[in-house]
């Protein structure tokens, strides 16, 4: 797929009857049926006139449904979902009973957030309290429960730090403490009951993670026996297992360095694979299947982008050339398996836009067949009974436009059910459309932008731009789907501009490795980059604002500092204002870097306090407080732990001695990201007021 084609052909959404009757019991199952036969034309779009702004409320909620998955043998659907309450519950839809609703789980005080299958028969699941904010996460571990998909024998299993939890009276007898972790549910094997599943004992250090020691954890019973990994290397911190749950792969951590160790089948003893510096990987193993082979990436070409290839145990080498690559983009995706002892169905991969190679001739028929129904849109599947003539296939199906809707569609009969919408309220023909863009930066290096523009526009009309700069910053930023600051910034007429400026990753080693010590530098001129191609473009006007998170945030702050000509005001939250403060530490500030990054990582990727002290003084928004021009609106989360609070303390600080005092809010609970919609929606309630002052909105 080519950069920016998926978008370009999203036109509307096929108008299926979605009918959500599925809440915890409470209601009916109102599913509705439909065949190919039976399937609308695509809903036209209206020519009436455009309607108010949506509210702040329907892009900043609670997802309707936060996950879906299907049973082993496909016979039962489990969904967690808020809709009718106000907590996130679990509910399982048993499809060969009438579509039966279960009312499985749910909580008062917390929120059941991940979960899966083991067997038909029981799942299990871990809980947050998405309505204490963020620093419940340092306060409390998520534990581990079990239940039946009819809400019976309910069991503690892993203890959550700092909170008892009592069923039927009383404790369970045996509850593993909170340092216990979900490493892997087995897939189902036949004449083997599905009871058990992989947990890690986590072990800590001074201020790190030291060692995860596997064990296998009866989900009936709560017993635990141990897992045959005798002579396997000390200090391992993460494992790959098979589909039966035999580990094959350890990967170890210490002073800086990384090793992988390998047992495969038949093995008795681990041999070693490779070491590698921290940041220098030779090869990033990501799954192993039934037949032995170890798949991971590795870098190729002079851009260095990221292939998935197999390890060679004869060579003790990877493969080359790769055997999955994804042009102009790092392979970032997953093998896809059916079963125990089958090799892998497929590949999902994120380009552009996510899509999957199937290497089965029925799923690349089905996958064809939906992407029929339900034209312009991403259609994720997942299978049970794989492949056979009765298989039952979930299908996501999202857009740009739209966070998703679920649907259920069986093999056998060709029917396609939808099941519901993942987001209430969002009218997909309101939404903005987003493209990616290959521009050229002033020194010729390659730059990928997304663009959202605002609905309405008329053709050669530029719009007053917000250049969202993200976080990170060694991530990706932008994937082709809904999200909800873009969105929402587009729905109030602004043209929303997402650099993946160098230094983000998915785009190529080089391109990663070429915003190592840039910060406000190169890095900086890449931002305005975007922004003055889109101007020369004509989509943007010369009314622009820079915003952004976390990194996204220091940047923001210092595009006002390198380039005040081009932005009207910044909108900073839980930003990085000080970089000595960041890459050392102090005593009277805590935070949660580690002594590892602060040794291996930082100074390589941002700067040395002591050699780059010069570099690192002249690109600190505190230490350059006094070119701070325009209005600015500062915003952190009072727990914050990888940003503290002091960062913006000190530049408010810096900027009213300045006699330029910005506008501040800081959130109680909170930490680098937000939790509470009700942050979120006053965050950008915060946010609209702010640039309405600064910008002119385009009035479609």
């Amino acid at each position: 797929m080519s950069a920016g084609s998926k978008p370009k052909f999203v036109q509307r959404v096929l108008s299926l009857a979605v009918v959500w009757g599925i809440w915890l019991g409470l209601v009916a199952s109102l599913v509705v049926t439909q065949t190919w036969a039976q399937s609308e034309g695509p809903a036209q779009a209206g020519s009436s006139p455009r309607p108010a702004s949506l509210p702040v409320e329907q892009f900043f909620q609670l997802p309707s449904v936060l996950e879906a998955q299907l049973s082993p043998s496909g016979s039962k659907l489990a969904i967690t979902t808020s809709k009718g309450g106000i907590r996130v519950g679990l509910l399982v839809v048993d499809l060969r009973d009438g579509y039966k609703v279960l009312r499985t789980c749910a909580f008062t005080d917390v929120d059941i957030v991940d979960f899966d299958w083991v067997g038909d028969e029981r799942l299990v699941f871990s809980v947050l309290d998405l309505a204490a904010g963020g620093a419940e996460d340092r306060r409390v571990a998520p534990g581990l429960f079990s239940v039946k998909p009819d809400g019976s024998e309910l069991r503690l299993l892993v203890k959550r730090q700092g909170k008892a939890f009592f069923t039927n009276g009383g404790l369970n007898e045996r509850t593993l403490e909170w340092n216990h972790r979900l490493l892997k549910v087995p897939l189902p094997q036949e004449g083997v009951q599905p009871d058990e599943v992989l947990i890690g004992r986590l072990d800590f250090g001074v201020d790190a993670l030291e060692s995860v020691m596997p064990m296998w954890l009866n989900v009936r019973t709560g017993r635990t026996r141990n897992l045959q990994v005798l002579g396997a290397p000390a200090r391992t911190v993460n494992w790959l297992f098979d589909s039966k749950g035999e580990p094959r792969v350890a990967m170890t951590y210490k002073n800086g360095r990384n090793a992988a160790f390998w047992r495969g089948p038949g093995d008795t003893a681990w041999r070693k694979l490779f070491e590698s510096e921290l940041l220098h990987p030779l090869f990033e193993p990501q799954a192993v299947d039934d037949q032995g082979h170890l798949f991971g990436t590795i870098n190729e070409g002079p851009e260095g982008y990221k292939v998935l290839t197999r390890f060679d145990f004869d060579k003790m080498l990877p493969q080359k050339p790769g055997l999955v690559s994804t042009p102009g983009f790092d392979f970032d995706g997953e093998l896809l398996l059916g079963r125990v002892g089958s090799p892998a169905l497929g590949v999902r991969v994120n380009t552009d836009a996510e899509q999957t190679i199937w290497f089965d001739e029925q799923m690349k028929r089905t996958q064809a067949l939906i992407d029929e129904a339900l034209p312009g849109r991403i259609n994720r599947l997942s299978c049970r009974r794989c492949g056979a003539e009765d298989m039952v296939v979930l299908v996501r199906s999202f857009a740009d436009t739209d966070p998703g809707q679920l649907f259920l569609y069986e093999v056998a009969h060709k029917r396609l059910q939808p099941i519901s919408t993942m987001m209430d309220g969002i009218d997909p023909q309101r939404m903005a459309q987003m493209d990616l863009h290959r521009i050229k930066t002033r020194d010729g290096r390659d730059l990928p932008v997304w663009l959202t523009q605002p609905r309405g526009l008329k053709p050669g009309q530029p719009a007053p731009a917000v250049v969202l700069v993200h976080g990170g910053p060694w991530v990706r930023g932008g994937h082709w789907r809904w999200a909800a600051m873009p969105q929402f910034l587009a729905s109030r007429g602004y043209l929303v501009i997402e650099p993946e400026f160098r230094g983000s990753t998915g785009y190529g080693e080089a391109h990663f490795r070429a915003g190592w010590k840039q910060w406000g530098q190169a890095m900086q001129n890449d931002v305005a980059d975007a922004l003055l191609w889109a101007q020369q473009q004509g989509l943007a006007s010369r009314q622009a604002c820079i915003a952004g998170a976390s990194y996204g945030g220091y940047s923001a702050l210092m595009g006002l500092v390198k380039h005040p000509e081009l932005y009207r005001c910044a909108v900073a939250w839980v930003a990085v204002t000080d970089p000595f403060l960041f890459l050392k530490g102090s005593w009277w500030v805590e935070d949660d870097l580690s002594g590892a990054a602060r040794q291996h990582m930082l100074p390589e990727m941002v700067g040395d306090i002591e050699k780059d002290a010069a570099m690192l003084a002249a690109n600190s928004p505190l230490a350059q407080a006094k070119h701070i021009k325009a209005p600015v609106l500062l915003a952190y989360g009072e727990s914050d732990l990888r940003v503290p609070l002091a960062h913006g303390e000190r530049l408010r600080a810096a900027l009213r001695e300045a006699g330029r005092p910005p506008e501040w809010v800081s959130y109680a609970d909170e930490m680098h990201s937000w939790r509470k919609p009700s942050t979120h929606r006053d965050f950008a309630k915060r946010v609209e007021k702010f640039l309405a002052q600064h910008l002119s909105a385009a009035q479609p």
